[in-house]
């Protein structure tokens, strides 16, 4: 299929630049697969749709301030936007560093200064084409650089720099400290509340939680003109066997599986199958979704509102047809909806 066929004009100003006042005061899209019909409502109205006995998957993995800036001894400025730890050495991690080009091997980058000990710093150890490989010099100097010197990693088409308020709002309800490793949040799950979960819990819905540790892949645009052609970056995924169980056992009883967000698909979508039953595992997960992908633990999907030509676009296109979803961004953008990470919400039944 040719990418093009996933595209569509957004007006600039329709990408949310703040999150809503209340993270459930967005607007919620229901887009139904069997009937075509389109509805908008609160996003508190969520919580009419699963039932008893109905399951809500989550991501719990937490974002941390993977956005480092730093200087060269020379004084320039630079960029160390780290992606995920090496399988071997905490102390080792994988980064995209920028200007690239004008740093060298062996070089340290330095961010401000300690009471103690002067600078605190890092080594670029190795470039990889594209990406580095660079060496904390311990842990407690790794925390230090990310705690103090830290910024949240926003996406780029948040056109301001990181405030206060962001630490906080670009974080889910449901990220666990212990679950930390992501760079980009996983946004679909922004819009719920304390408040809200207790209603879905009262009324017998189920919650349980995975975790895929987003990475900068999420917005990787796809820049081949056969979507066939194009790959997705792994990223570490768990589903652990209390959450296999749970959602086994709502399969069994005919509840439903509502899944919150385009990462806990992929997560759920990687596992494999034992005796029809989804089997437990932990490891890097790579899986594109794309039409003719047969979907086998997803009934119903939260997700937000995705970039033109982008995977997460084909991925909800091929649940509920790419047509129908282009229909609803048409809606989506005729009513004013605000799009991406800060923006409002598709539930699809």
């Amino acid at each position: 299929m040719d990418i093009n066929l996933f595209d569509y004009h957004l007006p600039p100003e329709l990408i949310a630049q703040h999150p809503a006042a209340g993270r459930d005061e967005s607007r919620l899209m229901v887009l139904n697969r069997a009937t075509g019909r389109i509805e908008i409502h609160p996003f508190a109205d969520f919580a009419s749709y699963p039932g008893s006995g109905d399951v809500l998957v989550i991501n719990n993995t937490r974002v941390f301030k993977a956005r480092l800036l730093g200087n060269r001894a020379t004084g320039g400025r630079v960029e160390v936007f780290l992606v995920r730890r090496a399988q071997d050495d905490p102390l080792v991690w994988q980064a995209m560093v920028r200007p690239s080009r004008r740093v060298k091997k062996g070089e340290r980058v330095f961010f401000g200064q300690t009471d103690e000990a002067g600078e605190v710093s890092l080594t670029l150890e190795e470039d990889r084409g594209g990406q580095w490989l660079v060496r904390f010099d311990s842990a407690e100097s790794r925390e230090k650089i990310i705690d103090d010197y830290g910024h949240v990693p926003l996406p780029q088409y948040i056109k301001r720099p990181d405030i206060p308020e962001d630490i906080e709002r670009y974080q889910t309800i449901f990220a666990r400290p212990d679950r930390t490793g992501a760079v980009a949040a996983p946004t679909a799950g922004f819009h719920f509340t304390p408040r809200l979960l207790k209603q879905l819990r009262d009324k017998g819905v189920i919650d349980t939680q995975l975790t895929l540790h987003v990475g900068p892949g999420t917005f990787k645009p796809v820049q081949v003109d056969d979507i066939e052609e194009h790959t997705v970056d792994p990223e570490f995924a768990e589903l652990s066997p209390e959450a296999a169980e749970t959602i086994n056992g709502v399969r069994r009883s005919g509840g439903r599986i509502f899944v919150v967000g385009t990462t806990s698909v992929r997560t759920l979508e990687s596992a494999a199958m034992k005796n029809g039953d989804i089997v437990p595992f932990a490891g890097d997960v790579d899986l594109y979704i794309r039409p003719g992908h047969e979907f086998r633990f997803v009934d119903h999907l939260l997700t937000n509102f995705h970039l033109p030509k982008s995977s997460l676009l084909i991925l909800v296109s091929a649940f509920a047809g790419r047509e129908l979803i282009l229909e609803a961004y048409r809606r989506a953008i005729e009513n004013r909806f605000r799009f991406y990470s800060y923006g409002d919400a598709m539930l699809i039944l």
